[in-house]
């Protein structure tokens, strides 16, 4: 392999949580759809994520996504999401960036006004809107995944917290949802570290006790993320608000409130009866920002009542970057790259 190597990428952010837009420099991965080619980077070529997720190109808590070709005729391109706790098949704040950077990279021509398209993420084809003013990509608004409550209100003996009652949603990963005000947080930003912890051992404590099952995928492995609830303000009698922040294992709490949190949310306070469809509910981050989801409707799948929702956020664009490797580094690993750069680095 040749000892220097570039990435072609674009960085962007949604809600505070950065997304590193991988547009280029990465052989076609084999697959007939865009979930097999996640599998194969996951199985057989994990060190994209690594090299950009860790030192010295990165830190955990960003995201990474590799633009492929779409194999779904309808969708204008494929994303396969990587972050620490590896590869979800699934995240708003992911697509809300993914969805900004094919606009602004010309892979889907801009439009002024509304503009829909599909994207291919490895749970399947996503429907997008933006809205476009003056060249500027305003709003994406994407349909979040069908989402359910598994579990409610269970309660945990967790070491050094005590007896904790959670819920339990699918909204493309497994979440336990816990209420903040319960366990003593105001889900401010000086709370970060200590919010980590907590949900740390919470989380460490699930996964101890038992496992879940997705109601048609089957295991999709242990429950990685933890979503924290504040208060509920109702804003009108179809919106409300709440401060939240979501953690994924192992030790990151998200900048954003996250797509997949929202979504969750969304199927908790419908199980609860206190959204109906059409109502919104804002979540705000530790940082002030905010994502907005709708219950768009409601279906019964067995004894699952699902909640089908959508996500509105606000993608930017921080940087336009080749990302230069060098393979000599003592910081950096290439091994896990040769499957995807072989074509080019042989």
């Amino acid at each position: 392999m040749s000892r220097s190597l570039t990435f072609k990428m674009m960085d962007t952010h949604a809600g505070g949580d950065v997304s590193r837009i991988v547009l280029g420099g990465i052989d076609a991965l084999p697959g007939a759809t865009v979930r097999e080619q996640m599998h194969y980077l996951r199985d057989t070529a994990d060190g994209l994520r690594k090299l950009l997720l860790f030192e010295p190109y990165g830190v955990p808590e960003m995201s990474v996504d590799l633009v492929v070709p779409a194999t779904d005729p309808e969708a204008a391109a494929g994303y396969i999401i990587m972050e620490v706790m590896g590869y979800p098949i699934y995240s708003g704040s992911n697509t809300i960036c993914t969805a900004t950077a094919v606009l602004e990279a010309g892979i889907v021509p801009k439009q002024e006004g509304i503009q829909r398209f599909k994207l291919e993420a490895p749970a399947g084809p996503v429907n997008v809107e933006a809205r476009v003013a003056n060249g500027v990509v305003e709003a994406i608004t994407c349909e979040g995944l069908p989402s359910y409550i598994d579990t409610y209100r269970a309660a945990i003996r967790v070491p050094g917290l005590g007896e904790v009652t959670y819920s339990v949603a699918y909204s493309g990963g497994f979440y336990a949802l816990v209420d903040a005000g319960e366990l003593g947080f105001h889900l401010n930003r000086d709370e970060e570290r200590e919010l980590a912890e907590c949900a740390h051992r919470i989380v460490e404590a699930i996964q101890a006790e038992r496992g879940f099952s997705h109601y048609t995928l089957g295991d999709v492995g242990p429950l990685p993320f933890l979503h924290f609830m504040g208060p509920v303000e109702q804003l009108a009698d179809d919106s409300y608000r709440s401060r939240s922040a979501t953690y994924v294992h192992p030790g990151v709490i998200c900048r954003s409130t996250t797509g997949t949190g929202t979504s969750a949310r969304l199927a908790l306070m419908h199980h609860e009866g206190t959204l109906a469809p059409g109502d919104r509910l804002e979540t705000i981050s530790l940082r002030e920002t905010g994502f907005i989801g709708t219950l768009t409707g409601t279906r019964q799948e067995g004894s699952y009542s699902v909640v089908e929702n959508s996500i509105t956020g606000k993608g930017y664009v921080l940087g336009h970057t080749e990302v230069v490797v060098n393979c000599d580094d003592p910081l950096v690993e290439c091994d896990g790259l040769h499957p995807i750069l072989g074509a080019r680095h042989g």
